[in-house]
């Protein structure tokens, strides 16, 4: 109760500091984040190009000999024969000056920089992180050079990028040195992300649902476990997602998980290693290279992991007679490791066009092992006691690849991409169940083994095809467009096989087999239409969506179609600059939930016997109309505060259902399925401010303060109580001297309702049998008891320009997170207690290398190029 009461005054009390002055930006030990400025020369009455013109790029800086100031060269070419140029290497954050010559033209100077604009940071670009990332890479246009007139542009420069930035639309966590998840997974990751709460099987939730994950933009197959969490460069959360992201989600928003990938000219990367406290060892690599038209990069992992948990399941049922009391008590644990491989190529055919090409492979292999020790009573005398042995073992592969082309147009900001992306997944599962059986009634007598195998095969494929089109009319108005087409395919095989103790034959229980498998497409388009009017924007756009399934029994041939017509999905954001760097903004959204596969697939999955599930292939989507009111205010050059009130009522919910059925053994059960019921509306405030309190602590506190009231409209059952729950984030960075670095961050989730619908997918990544009880899983009714844990690290650099590292993290530190749940319905009560995976501690090593300057490449062969580089240039590193 002690340590409860210390970490619970820990998080509350740091809230207080929320209004003061915010956090600063990256500071020490990081190298100078360096983008490309190109374009083109042409001649301003013919528009033909202007070749060997000399470009120069200039930066005025104090001379100490001559103690004044004076311009330096940083880079500098000749142009192309087609008038293009492109200057690599060059620091973001500075103040550059452009000079162009050549015969017959008047010079041309003008000032030049990188307009990065911050998530969130409103006008008609919207400022998003792949916005800002692109403007890394500026395109200065067609510079038009001309004998009487100079052309003079100014473009203004950002400060440096904090590691948290905060948007009205979204939150965007740069991870890539955050210490706490160094050497785990993305579910290690998104433990100490803001807004997102984590529980202990690595099941995420955004504003208490589920959000659908992205990578690099794209939808996904690949799980959190799956991602190593040294592969992540951001992590970007957008709460209520406008008319250009898929409308599929429902309540929930998207989880844009950003991978790492360089475009510095040279070559640059990085080796890392680490072993935790169960002797589980992890290593890992990144490598970069960029010369001339190609940019090569490459990321390897390869992680060993041993889970262990345990748990505590009580039950009272009122459907047999007499009621029956079951006591269960389990011992989980899962040995393996998983790899996981990805790399790349751009090819830049030209200032302008890219071409890109990627692949990603990740490999899985995982042994789990369960023991249940099962007590079944009467309130008058015990009925029997079964011990339950589960030995599997599983596997999964998942294998992508996509290919985009990106085009820029001369006008700075129009662009038009096309995207392709395909990847495909295989996961199997053998489970041996041994169960023994010591019989009190009527007559006390043992029972011999009873012995089963249940043998699991998944496999899906996911194909998506997209193109996009951005143009800004003018610097205040701005039009977007695109479509999207989805092709996804699932198949399942499911049986149970009784086995025989003597002479081991398996034998196929026909009745258990469920072979089935699905196609779905979804077709989309969307336009949206930006304008600044001064200080007040507005952005509204309109996506349409259809969307067809089939579902088939391969077994019966029985065949499921759900066909919907086009919806359409409106959207809606207005943004008032409220002066003192204050931001006011009204959203409104329209999205859609179809069920997963999971949902869909009528197997019924045993693996957990006091709670057997089943998909209900005839769901149908939900809909969901999501309105927020954001206000941002932003503390010149330390930090920000956002507070969002939002509101999300649903239609047709999906939400979980019980109904009575007839086990394995002739027993009767109840079955856990899901239905389409009434509706829901969800209704919270969020508050999240990222504050330096002092040169050497970084404070970003995460407030969410919701209620949800769900109407089932079921017969017989009643509506789910109406609760009030909270949810407290803090995260702390201590910057020491000596190079050293802490983190301290923590979270706290009070009693809070279970979520209608499920998670839904939880068997999808490694099948059943490796844990015996369901908890939330188990009912339409219920609530998640208290539960909050701490994580703490400390990092070391050293070598030069602090280019290796040591660090060392240990989470959930006081022991005190857990799954603990509470259930019930007119079947039965239930409780069920879980822990998982406390207090490991992991040592990593982490080592950077690279060598930035183009010459490295350029020097020996570029005089013979047309327009080469001119040798023996600055370029700023």
């Amino acid at each position: 109760m002690r340590k409860f009461l210390a970490a619970f005054a820990l998080l509350f009390s740091t809230l207080i500091v929320f209004a003061q002055p915010g956090m600063g930006g990256n500071r020490g030990g990081g190298q100078q984040m360096n983008g490309r400025l190109y374009g083109k020369l042409v001649d301003s009455k013919s528009g033909k190009a202007v070749e060997f013109a000399s470009v120069q790029l200039l930066q005025n800086k104090f001379d100490s000999a001559s103690k004044s100031r004076k311009d330096v060269v940083v880079s500098g070419m000749l142009t192309k024969a087609n008038g293009e140029f492109s200057l690599e290497n060059v620091p973001i954050f500075g103040q550059y000056k452009l000079k162009a010559t050549a015969i017959g033209f008047s010079t041309i100077e003008q000032k030049v920089g990188f307009d990065l604009k911050m998530p969130g940071s409103g006008g008609a670009g919207g400022g998003d992180m792949s916005a800002m990332l692109g403007m890394i890479d500026k395109d200065l246009g067609n510079i038009k050079m001309e004998l009487d007139q100079k052309l003079l542009e100014n473009v203004t420069v950002s400060a440096s990028q904090p590691g948290l930035k905060l948007g009205i639309d979204r939150k965007v966590f740069n991870v890539d040195k955050n210490i706490v998840s160094a050497g785990g997974t993305a579910v290690d990751v998104m433990r100490n992300v803001p807004s997102l709460n984590v529980d202990i099987d690595g099941n995420v939730t955004l504003r208490n649902n589920t959000p659908t994950i992205f990578v690099d933009g794209r939808p996904t197959n690949l799980t959190l476990e799956q991602i190593p969490a040294d592969a992540i460069q951001s992590v970007e959360l957008i709460t209520n997602p406008s008319a250009k992201f898929d409308a599929s989600g429902g309540t929930s928003g998207i989880l844009n998980i950003v991978l790492k990938k360089e475009k510095k000219v040279g070559y640059n990367g990085n080796l890392r290693a680490n072993i935790d406290s169960r002797a589980r060892v992890g290593l890992g690599g990144d490598i970069n290279l960029r010369q001339e038209k190609f940019n090569v990069f490459a990321n390897v992992m390869l992680n060993q992991r041993k889970s262990i948990s345990t748990g505590i399941t009580d039950r009272h049922n009122f459907y047999t007679d007499p009621d029956t009391l079951v006591h269960q008590e389990d011992q989980s644990t899962q040995q393996g490791y998983f790899g996981f491989g990805r790399a790349g190529i751009d090819y830049f055919i030209s200032n302008r066009n890219t071409l890109s090409v990627s692949g990603v492979f990740v490999k899985g292999k995982f042994e789990p092992k369960t023991i249940s020790d099962i007590y079944y009573d009467t309130a008058s005398a015990p009925i029997y006691y079964e011990h339950r042995e589960t030995n599997g073992k599983g596997q999964f592969r998942n294998t992508g690849a996509s290919l985009s082309f990106k085009h820029n147009f001369p006008k700075a900001g129009q662009e038009w991409t096309a995207d392709v992306n395909y990847n495909k997944s295989k996961n199997t599962n053998t489970n041996n169940i041994q169960s023994d059986y010591q019989k009190f009634s009527p007559i006390p007598q043992p029972s011999g083994p009873y012995m089963q195998q249940q043998r699991i095969e998944g496999k899906n494929e996911n194909l998506n095809i997209q193109t996009d089109y951005a143009n800004p009319i003018n610097d205040k108005t701005k039009i977007e467009m695109g479509a999207r087409v989805q092709m996804r395919s699932n198949s399942s095989n499911n049986a149970f096989y009784s086995v025989d103790p003597v002479t081991g034959q398996i034998t196929l229980q026909p009745s258990s087999q469920v072979m089935y498998e699905s196609n779905d497409q979804i077709y989309a388009a969307y336009a949206i239409y930006s304008k600044q009017l001064k200080s007040f924007g507005y952005q509204v756009g309109l996506r349409a969506e259809g969307s067809d399934y089939e579902g088939k029994l391969l077994k019966t041939n029985e065949l499921f179609k759900i066909n919907f017509p086009i919806n359409l999905f409106p959207s809606i954001f207005l943004s008032q600059k409220l002066g003192g760097e204050q931001t006011l903004q009204l959203n409104y959204s329209r999205r859609i939930n179809r069920p997963n596969f999971w949902q869909l697939t009528p197997f019924t999955d045993s693996s957990d016997k006091l709670n057997p599930s089943k998909g209900n292939p005839a769901l149908e989507p939900e809909f969901t109309n999501s309105f927020e009111l954001s206000y941002e205010k932003t503390f010149k050059k330390k930090g920000s505060l956002l507070a969002s009130l939002y509101y999300k009522h649903t239609t047709n919910l999906i939400t979980r259902y019980q109904e009575s059925a007839i086990g394995s053994n002739g027993e009767e059960v109840i079955l856990n399925t899901y239905i389409n019921a009434n509706s829901s509306f969800v209704t919270g405030l969020e508050i999240t401010s990222r504050n330096n309190v002092t040169k050497w602590w970084e404070f970003t506190p995460n407030l969410n303060l919701y209620t949800s009231d769900v109407k089932t409209g079921i017969p017989g059952e009643p509506d789910q109580p109406r609760l009030t729950s909270y949810f407290i984030k803090i995260n702390n960075t201590f910057k020491l001297p000596k190079n050293f670095t802490l983190q301290l961050s923590g979270d706290y989730q009070s009693k809070t309702v279970l979520p209608p619908g499920g998670s839904g997918g939880g068997r999808g990544g490694f099948g059943g049998g490796g844990m015996m009880f369901g908890g939330s899983q188990s009912a339409s009714q219920g609530y998640i008891r208290p539960t909050y844990g701490v994580d703490f690290a400390v990092r070391f650099e050293f070598l030069k320009n602090r280019t290796a590292s040591l660090s060392a993290n240990i989470n959930d530190i006081f022991k005190t997170r857990r799954q603990d749940v509470h259930s019930e319905s007119s079947y039965f009560s239930q409780d069920a207690i879980r822990r998982r995976d406390a207090q490991i501690v992991r040592v990593n090593f982490n080592w950077r290398f690279g060598k930035f300057d183009p010459s490295l490449f350029k020097r020996k062969n570029l005089k013979n190029q047309d327009g080469g580089a001119m040798e023996g240039i600055n370029t700023g590193q």
